[in-house]
């Protein structure tokens, strides 16, 4: 299989990010939105700001979803990424903290505006091929 173009590398710690694009890394975590704002928070997602919806794909995002449980208020995020490094340079980027203030309003928060979520552990997965 070719290797894919890095495109909008990281320089992290003086050392460009290379990442094995033939490997994916599945992702999984849990979020909240206010009581009241399911709807609110519904509205900011159609759509995302296509500066953001970018700097996911430059960053080697393949797949990202979120899914709400109406009931509670908790919010499932599944993603698929190329390189747990250059997942992580996602919230140093611009648009991402833009999007934290943004959202802020909305859910519970970290002193540094990131939202408050609690990874998963994945214990089981099948795949076909």
């Amino acid at each position: 299989m070719p290797k894919r173009e890095t495109r909008g590398a990281e320089f992290l710690r003086g050392r460009t990010l290379r990442c094995d694009h033939r490997r994916v890394i599945r992702k999984a975590f849990r979020m909240k939105v206010d009581p009241g704002l399911q709807q609110e928070y519904e509205r900011r997602h159609q759509p995302i700001w296509r500066e953001l919806e970018n700097v996911l794909f430059e960053h080697g995002v393949r797949t990202y979803s979120i899914y709400l449980d109406p009931e509670t208020c908790d919010l499932f995020a599944y993603l698929e990424v190329d390189c747990a490094e250059r997942w992580a340079a996602v919230a140093r980027t611009d648009a991402c903290r833009r999007w934290w203030h943004h959202m802020r309003d909305l859910m519970p928060t970290n002193p540094d505006g990131s939202p408050v979520s609690r990874d998963l552990r994945e214990v089981f997965h099948i795949e076909a091929g």
